[in-house]
């Protein structure tokens, strides 16, 4: 898990305070000035609104999202040895397992479990000596991360002063705030690919165990040995971050105002890294492009929320290769997280419907009006449980190597 931003340095407010660096005095006996705590690095989010003895009264910052959302990470200083009560004031946005925990600095997560909530709050004692201990409501994934994978795997090769065979990453565009967007080219290089993957994450820059997913996909075409005709025939487009301010400032991005990045695929685009997409990648696919996969986490609640499932379109020939590429997947020995084809969402049914696409076309629609497809979707990886399950980095990085093999075997049964 991983970052935060908004920083808040407990001061007595009853408003709360966000985006700042801001010192909360404790308002009761107990009192502690050192306690800090902020969000105020990659991927934070957190408003402070009170501290009042041991029990601190925070929300996530909904920032220009259209309505409710749950993302949140903030990380705690100077409170080594005192047990907190977190509580949150907007609905109850903590996951099935509790919160993700690191206590050393963002280095290393995990669940602390359900067993410390109660309601929309939770209790941590914190480890003497910690200094940097970070809370999220999911793993955080952001630019160093994504970069810490690469260079694992680009780094023999520039002490070899060589170029990798399979792997280079290029600039897709510059974000709306002048960040490089990350383009990862994957798998055959020189041009000559018969066959063309496209794969996104992060149109909605909080579902961050996508990009844990998909880093496990890569690595597999990367490592695999059983995957060289996917790593020697195919050629990979992947965006890793679509919103990538989103992913950085610590956004909720979905449902962003006045449109979020997966509903920016009609008309005139307003994000840079769409109108890059749709310019690129039917000039890079060439006819070629057969398989296109946008890889999302899904709403917290309700029955969906922990199952891993994929997306159908209105469209009978697209669905009938996905329900083929499903069985493929369905049928592999599970390495990470469990996947059931029955668990898939078929257009026209609960909220992927008609009545959705006025909102805009997103972009498993579009990747599926491209020239020479054959499976365009969306899948959804659950934040923290799947199907009894624990989503941990390392479960999500084996489901993306499951997709992998599934892409193999589906794109070869194609030909």
């Amino acid at each position: 898990m991983r970052r935060l931003r908004l920083g808040v340095w407990l001061a007595s407010l009853a408003g709360g305070l966000s985006g700042c660096s801001a010192i909360l005095q404790d308002a009761g006996p107990s009192q502690c000035p050192a306690v800090r705590i902020d969000g105020d690095f990659p991927g934070g989010n957190i408003i402070v609104e009170e501290i009042i003895a041991d029990r601190v009264r925070l929300r996530q910052d909904i920032r220009d999202t259209g309505g409710w959302w749950f993302y949140w990470c903030f990380r705690v200083h100077s409170a080594a040895g005192r047990t907190l009560t977190f509580e949150f004031t907007d609905r109850n946005p903590i996951g099935v397992r509790g919160p993700a925990v690191s206590a050393d600095g963002g280095g290393t997560w995990f669940w602390l479990g359900a067993e410390a909530v109660e309601g929309a709050s939770f209790t941590y004692t914190f480890p003497a000596g910690a200094e940097d201990v970070r809370f999220a409501f999911a793993v955080p994934y952001v630019e160093t991360n994504l970069w810490a994978f690469l260079d694992t795997h680009l780094r023999p090769f520039r002490q070899a002063k060589a170029g990798h065979p399979h792997l280079r990453v290029d600039k897709l565009c510059d974000s709306r705030k002048g960040r490089r967007v990350e383009l990862v080219r994957l798998g055959r290089l020189d041009g000559g690919a018969a066959r063309r993957v496209l794969l996104t994450a992060r149109h909605h820059a909080c579902e961050t165990m996508a990009s844990f997913a998909l880093e496990g996909l890569m690595h597999s075409v990367l490592t695999d040995e059983d995957l060289a005709w996917l790593r020697e025939e195919v050629e990979f487009f992947i965006v890793p971050f679509v919103d990538k301010d989103g992913v950085e400032d610590g956004d909720q991005g979905k449902s962003r105002t006045p449109r979020d990045h997966n509903r920016d695929y009609d008309k005139e685009s307003i994000y840079p890294e769409v109108r890059a997409l749709r310019l690129q990648v039917p000039a890079w696919s060439e006819g070629r492009l057969r398989f296109s996969l946008d890889m999302h986490c899904p709403y917290l609640g309700g029955g969906r929320s922990e199952k891993v499932f994929l997306v159908g379109q209105d469209n009978d020939y697209l669905w009938q290769l996905l329900t083929e590429f499903s069985a493929i997947l369905e049928s592999l020995p599970p390495t990470g997280l469990p996947y059931r084809a029955a668990d898939n969402l078929p257009f026209g049914k609960e909220w992927n419907t008609a009545e959705r696409r006025i909102e805009g076309k997103s972009n498993s629609v579009w990747a599926g009006a491209i020239p020479g497809i054959v499976s365009a979707s969306t899948i959804e990886i659950p934040y923290a449980n799947a199907s009894g399950t624990a989503v941990t980095p390392e479960s999500a990085r084996a489901l993306g190597m499951d997709l992998a093999k599934a892409i193999q075997k589906f794109l070869r049964a194609c030909e």
